[in-house]
């Protein structure tokens, strides 16, 4: 029988999905490289560490404001134009962090650079979706998932010695190369595709959840510091309002920012805004409580610290092998229940360790959680869009990017205030007791997540996975 070549557009969303990829590994490499470097930016800008917060909580802000336009824009102008220049804004605005010598400064270069990265994850999603189908839509999940596992891996090490050789600067300087590579492969090889009758702007809309968006995560991020609590809750409170007015604005407008109707979809609702949701919330808790607790509770060095944190990371990367064939295997049911009932229990695990506890003790722990972290973000991840119609893609990966921001912008605030109030206003140091209780409630928020599960179909996202439970009685067929 000859050969018949492959045809090259068959290896299109492979290679889209490597090409968003770069791009998000420069984003997530930037979101925790900078937390290696926060002492030097501060003697540089002549404040205290805690001040220099606010460039990252500027950049939450900004993201998080900003990413519902990913979806018009993407529409009007053209997902690939739009993708582009958000990697051109990013890098550009990384320079300019780098140049800083004031505060102010790195705080207005920080909001630039996290619009930037607004718009790279959910345009950048949405080029993925709208080039794979739904056979190729679990393989190209996972290739664009690998960044948020490598690069919080290799940050501590590249930003400890960037930091250290060179200067605080070069950890922003080192997004310029690697946007410069990222746009020309954009320009170079991902398809100029785009919607031929644009929806016109809700700028009322977008108006209310900026705002709503702006209020909440400001809220959220500064409400576990004691000096300004009823002004925090303020903001989080006319946030929510402004929020609800947003909702309400979306259910009526024509042509909305934000179109609802994948909410509609049972799998699409389950993973992003109820079940997903809180799993995503306990395990953005863990790579915040867990340093903090090695080197406040354990008094381990930066160094020590680091090795813990390493294996955590390194679970992740491990098992991305098998994650495809396990959820082929068994079907998106059956893993998100199962390992989100591992999750919850090896983030609870956390809270039962102590300084006495042996490294190897520490290590599995801290691997198994790793694991259990990496097969569930692939499986919600996916399974968000496995039944999204093409038409309701850039709604939806709108959607899916914003919960995404405010469940880890929520995880990190609530598990900082459980340590807050946990704790009391001593001047003291946190104690392994605050952090035991941050992990056993993280824990028991992933294991709600994970049992609300229950209410997905056994055959969900089959089409992706090609999985079909075999029904009561049913002899499987011989081949």
């Amino acid at each position: 029988m000859p050969h018949v070549p492959r045809d090259p557009l068959q290896r299109a969303p492979r290679r889209v999905a490597l090409i968003v990829a770069v791009a998000w590994f420069m984003q997530n490499l930037d979101t925790t490289i900078i937390n290696t470097s926060l002492p030097q930016m501060a003697r540089t800008f002549g404040v205290d560490a805690v001040s220099v917060n606010i460039g990252i909580t500027a950049y939450v802000v900004a993201g998080a404001a900003f990413i519902p336009l990913g979806g018009w824009l993407s529409d009007r102008y053209g997902a690939k134009r739009v993708f582009a220049t958000a990697i051109v804004v990013f890098g550009l605005a990384s320079v300019g962090c780098a140049a800083c010598t004031e505060l102010w400064q790195f705080v207005l270069a920080r909001v630039v650079q996290g619009v930037g990265g607004a718009l790279m994850m959910p345009v950048g999603r949405i080029i993925v979706l709208r080039n794979a189908g739904k056979e190729d839509l679990l393989r190209a999940t996972a290739l664009i998932t690998w960044p948020a596992l490598i690069a919080p891996v290799i940050a501590p090490v590249v930003g400890g010695a960037l930091t250290t050789w060179y200067g605080w600067q070069w950890i922003f300087l080192l997004n310029a190369p690697l946007a410069l590579i990222g746009t020309a492969l954009v320009l170079a090889y991902i398809p100029g595709l785009r919607e031929p009758d644009p929806r016109p702007l809700d700028r009322t809309g977008t108006i209310l959840i900026i705002v709503a968006l702006s209020l909440t995560i400001y809220g959220l991020s500064e409400l576990a510091h004691p000096s300004a609590v009823g002004l925090d809750l303020a903001l989080l409170a006319v946030g929510t309002l402004v929020g609800v007015a947003a909702v309400r604005r979306f259910r009526r407008a024509a042509h909305p920012l934000i179109d609802l109707a994948p909410l509609r979809v049972p799998t699409f609702a389950a993973s992003t805004l109820h079940a997903g949701n809180l799993i995503r919330l306990a395990i953005s808790a863990t790579p915040f409580l867990l340093p903090l607790m090695l080197q406040e509770a354990w008094r381990l060095t930066p160094l020590e610290a680091g090795q813990i944190v390493l294996v955590y990371f390194l679970g992740n990367l491990v098992v991305k092998t098998i994650t495809t064939p396990l959820l082929r295997r068994l079907g998106f049911r059956t893993v998100l229940i199962g390992n989100g009932v591992a999750v919850a229990l090896s983030i609870g695990a956390f809270g039962l360790l102590d300084a006495r506890t042996g490294f190897a003790v520490v290590a599995v722990v801290a691997f198994a959680a790793g694991v259990t972290r990496s097969i569930e973000f692939t499986g919600i991840n996916t399974l968000s869009f496995a039944d999204i119609g093409p038409t309701d893609r850039a709604s939806a990966s709108t959607f899916f990017s914003m919960m995404q921001q405010i469940s880890m912008a929520l995880g990190v605030a609530a598990a900082a205030i459980v340590l807050q109030v946990a704790h009391g206003p001593a001047a003291t140091p946190l104690t392994q007791g605050d952090f035991a209780l941050a992990f056993a409630l993280s824990g028991a928020v992933a294991l709600a997540g994970a049992l609300l599960m229950v209410r997905l179909r056994p055959d969900a996202g089959h089409e992706v996975t090609g999985h079909r439970p075999r029904r009561k009685g049913e002899v499987p067929t011989r081949t």
